[in-house]
């Protein structure tokens, strides 16, 4: 019945968007659409129940710009299983003819077929995919933009970064839905081979997947009940790491209380998981102060005799592509980008957030193909070590 319901609604917002457009030509690729400053972005992002951080970061861009140009809907938690929502939430924002751009963190599946989907009656707008849950040539071939964390270096940042913490094994954690996904498979290798020549011993450790029958729930009791188990195979030098965010939390909060080493969160953030995992409360005046969470962290992990062996990268990747990639269609649809897809201004926009200097954008190569998806760009950041 809800399959039903999101095909009926989705239909409906179809058939809205005819009328809202009265059959006008659409903008010409590449150019901005903007009837002067009389425009809106659309912004589709996590839950507050998913990931509140990139909630809350949404509520952020739409207070900076005002509610009347910013317009934010939510994808499904359980987005594999219900893409048909996902499709009509982003049809119910492209159903405003002012919005003239589209902004998704986290570009989750069934975001290809929204697009799709729009594109047959607006080709005018703008699509901004951040962190796409769809294969780089998949998502690349549909959107204008993608931005995603440099998964490839990030694997060997990672075993790195374990051996510089003093890690002798390597545990990563996933479930066959995530390793299905080209970008993660990959880079798992990455970081095996990477172990091998540093002398780590790698596992791979199957997890239940969050959104199977056992739900979020049982993810992370899971992850709970692993750890201990795991540190006493392999001992404390062992690091953890998992690849979906519900597991973030607990493993934080396990690997600390195991003595063990944990080296970044999947979507790298000190507010991703650590918050929760450590107790920490974020009075609202310090929300959005980066420094603050991570002395925070950093006592926090002191008090409980993990110094040196906890560790993230210092700003919130998917947060900096919510706000980053909301400036950018600003700028499109204003026409200040020379075209949809202006590497050089996004990399300007990067580096300037809250002074990033040392951030490094790059245009993804596919390592196994060979082929270069010039609108697919990869983000690398420096560590923080608490």
């Amino acid at each position: 019945m809800k399959r039903i319901l999101a095909c009926v609604l989705a239909i409906m917002i179809a058939g809205s968007m005819v009328a809202c457009n009265g059959g006008a030509e659409p903008a010409t690729s590449g150019e901005a659409s903007a009837d002067g400053e009389n425009f809106k972005i659309g912004l589709l992002v996590a839950t507050v129940s998913q990931n509140e951080e990139e909630y809350r970061k949404a509520e952020e861009v739409q207070r900076k710009y005002g509610k009347d140009r910013v317009v934010i809907q939510t994808y499904p938690d359980n987005n594999m299983k219900e893409q048909e929502t996902t499709i009509a939430n982003t049809l119910a924002l492209a159903a405003d003819p002012d919005i003239k751009a589209i902004v998704f963190v986290q570009a989750v599946n069934g975001i290809s077929a929204a697009i799709d989907k729009v594109r047959e009656k607006r080709d005018d707008m703008l699509f901004v995919a951040g962190t796409p849950g769809e294969d780089p040539s998949m998502i690349a071939s549909k959107a204008d933009v993608v931005l995603q964390s440099n998964e490839i270096d990030m694997g060997v940042g990672m075993a790195e970064q374990a051996k510089a913490m003093g890690a002798k094994t390597f545990i990563h954690y996933s479930f066959p839905r995530h390793m299905s996904m080209e970008m993660l498979v990959y880079r798992r290798d990455v970081i095996r081979k990477k172990c091998e020549e540093l002398g780590i011993e790698f596992h791979d450790a199957t997890a239940p997947d969050p959104q199977s029958d056992a739900g979020i729930s049982g993810t992370q009791q899971f992850m709970l009940e692993d750890i201990p188990r795991m540190v006493q195979q392999y001992g404390k030098d062992t690091a953890f790491y998992a690849t979906n965010c519900s597991m973030q939390e607990p493993l934080i909060k396990s690997t600390i209380d195991n003595g063990a080493i944990y080296v970044m969160p999947c979507c790298p953030s000190p507010y991703h998981g650590f918050p929760g995992a450590l107790g920490i409360s974020i009075p609202d005046d310090k929300k959005g102060d980066v420094d603050y969470v991570c002395e925070e962290i950093e006592k926090k992990v002191s008090e409980k005799g993990e110094s040196g062996r906890i560790s993230t990268w210092k700003y919130p990747m998917n947060q900096m592509f919510i706000e980053c990639g909301a400036e950018y269609a600003f700028d499109w649809a204003s026409g200040k980008t020379n075209g949809k897809q202006d590497f050089e201004h996004m990399r300007d926009i990067l580096s300037a957030y809250q002074g990033i200097d040392e951030a490094s954008l790059t245009v993804y190569d596919n390592p196994k193909t060979g082929i270069r998806l010039e609108n697919f760009w990869t983000v690398m950041l420096p560590y923080v070590n608490f």
